[in-house]
């Protein structure tokens, strides 16, 4: 039997209606099931299980707490850098269109391609955050039609109530509220950019950046094992460049949703190290090395802030990063942990430990014979390679001279070592492996004599120039 078209129609309107009813309901029941769940899971009947929820509970009120009130943009993924910019309002002067421009402006075409710049509007006055919309989609169109730009913003809900903090170090009730808000703004984008990219990198709305920076930074990371940082700085201020890789965001948030409403986002991020790698047990200095091994910094900066006034009412900010133009005269690695010591005078503070963090160059007085530069590993490494480079663009005299480098094996007995090697070990187990040639020593080290549980400098010849040590790369061994 045929049915007439009008028949047909109407059928085919009733399924459509049934289905579209169906998945409603469907949804609904799912929706409601999963509110449910998460109200248990939070009650005083079962588990606490630790989560976003049983941080800040008050999201359960509203089931969009977690999702963007303002989205614009084509949700670019796979990059390789996401650049975080927190904004909002400001009493006297807005610096987020300039911030946009020097960091758009400073990006080549295929970088264009190889980022995404989410800007997030931290207020939840619509009116206000329509506006700022209006004027980035007027100035930007194109960066956000491509998918380089995205602006979001949170909805009303995802704040906890803000009016009854405690009041702690000091700092006023005012200052307690902003830096809390904050954290949950820091948060909000974090979430938001973890699915989009390789490196997240931390900015703010009122900077300007250096050429060529985004190709600085990317390969920066690159040469880096994944294993070996947690926090790439390149900036000295605040929370100003700072880059995490995309996964380590879960632990992050997590923390900082912990102890949101206690301190600024910078201390809690301080916090994350020592508990990971800081033993109670040791004393500070041993604390902050492995600390370091984790928070790497590039030098020289290549952000800079601009901002005079602040977005905490009424403050004024005249920081400036002095690294940002400052001539670089040492060359920064990622050493192994250890632990630094020298006969030498050191001159002016230039000290052995800040050029090993790759903070400054280390400057002594004239060398004597018998004098010595030691690193003491924490634990044995495995070592392929070395590279000591005296001397600067400044100060190019200022070198090594009749200088040896030698290694102390970990294991002293049973080295399966060749003649030549075996001949060049000293009375106190170390071996000579290389010297100082025009303020250069580099060279491999002999993988039989791994690992190695210390380096040392061993001055044998008075020098009549004084000293600097500006590169120290102590290579560990793939495997």
């Amino acid at each position: 039997m045929r049915l007439r078209n009008g028949t047909v129609a109407t059928a085919l309107a009733f399924i459509t209606s049934f289905l579209t009813l169906s998945w409603y309901t469907t949804w609904q029941n799912g929706k409601d099931n999963t509110l449910k769940l998460l109200k248990e899971l939070t009650s005083k009947k079962s588990l606490k299980v630790p989560s976003i929820y049983y941080h800040l509970p008050h999201l359960l009120k509203n089931e969009r707490s977690l999702q963007p009130a303002v989205q614009i943009g084509n949700g670019r993924t796979g990059v390789s850098i996401v650049m975080g910019i927190p904004t909002v309002k400001r009493e006297v002067k807005s610096y987020l269109i300039e911030t946009l421009h020097s960091l758009i402006d400073n990006l080549y075409p295929e970088e264009k391609l190889d980022c995404v710049i989410v800007v997030f509007i931290g207020e939840t006055d619509i009116d206000y955050v329509h506006g700022v919309v209006a004027n980035l989609e007027k100035e930007f169109s194109k960066e956000i039609s491509s998918g380089l730009v995205e602006v979001i913003s949170p909805p009303e809900s995802y704040y906890p109530d803000l009016t009854n903090l405690k009041e702690t170090f000091g700092d006023s009730k005012e200052r307690v509220r902003w830096r809390t808000k904050q954290n949950l703004d820091y948060c909000f984008l974090m979430m938001y950019a973890q699915e989009k990219g390789i490196y997240y990198i931390q900015l703010e709305d009122d900077i300007i950046v250096k050429q060529n920076y985004f190709n600085t930074i990317k390969n920066f990371a690159l040469q880096l094992s994944s294993e070996e940082w947690m926090i790439l700085e390149f900036s000295q201020l605040g929370f100003i460049g700072k880059m995490f890789q995309a996964p380590d965001l879960t632990l992050i948030v997590e923390f900082i949703f912990m102890f949101y409403k206690e301190k600024p986002i910078d201390w809690l991020l301080d916090h994350i190290l020592w508990v990971k790698v800081c033993n109670p047990e040791k004393d500070a200095k041993h604390c902050d090395r492995q600390k370091a091994n984790l928070r790497i910094r590039f030098r020289p900066s290549l952000f800079q802030h601009v901002g005079l006034h602040s977005s905490l009412s009424g403050k004024i900010q005249k920081l400036t990063d002095k690294d940002y133009m400052k001539p670089l005269l040492l060359k920064i690695h990622v050493n192994p942990p250890a632990e630094v010591s020298t006969s030498l005078k050191v001159y002016q503070g230039h000290t052995l430990e800040k050029t090993y963090m790759g903070e400054d160059f280390f400057w002594a007085i004239t060398p004597t014979a018998g004098d010595y530069i030691l690193f003491k590993f924490d634990k044995p490494v495995n070592v392929e390679s070395y590279l000591f480079h005296s001397g600067n663009q400044e100060h190019p005299g200022d070198i090594l001279l009749n200088t040896t480098v030698e290694v102390l094996p970990f294991k002293s007995e049973g080295l399966e070592i060749s003649k030549e090697t075996k001949d060049k070990r000293l009375e106190d187990g170390y071996f000579r492996i290389g010297k100082f040639e025009n303020g250069v020593a580099e060279g491999m080290v002999d993988p039989n004599l791994n690992p190695i549980a210390a380096f040392r400098l061993s001055v044998i010849q008075n020098s009549a120039v004084w000293a600097i040590l500006n590169e120290i790369h102590i290579k560990k061994a793939t495997n």
